[in-house]
């Protein structure tokens, strides 16, 4: 049966429960949260030399953070820069009870 309950996405998208959970479902994408939980406002270039992991691999989890609400990004200029949603901090703080 497919999830029906819907998690408010910025303004204008619906992003099912499902996506939230598969989004944070994974290792470096929880790295990722709890980084940007210290240290928001981080581009991609900050995060991947932060972690040590590569430029496409963290631009492509911040991505999956971005599309299922976790993360915003915020356009300064020629950069862009991340940082957590309510959403995302709430998530961060149900993962810290599971450890």
């Amino acid at each position: 049966m497919k999830a029906t309950r819907y998690i408010k996405k910025g303004v204008t998208n619906n992003v099912p429960i499902e996506k939230v959970v598969k989004a944070f479902a994974n290792e470096k994408r929880i790295a990722i949260l709890q980084l940007l939980a210290k240290q928001p406002d981080l581009s991609v270039d900050n995060i991947s030399s932060s972690l040590e992991y590569g430029y496409k691999l963290v631009s492509s989890h911040t991505n999956k953070l971005m599309i299922s609400g976790l993360i915003r990004k915020k356009y300064l200029g020629h950069s862009v820069v991340h940082t957590l949603t309510k959403r995302g901090k709430q998530v961060l703080k149900f993962v810290r009870t599971l450890e």
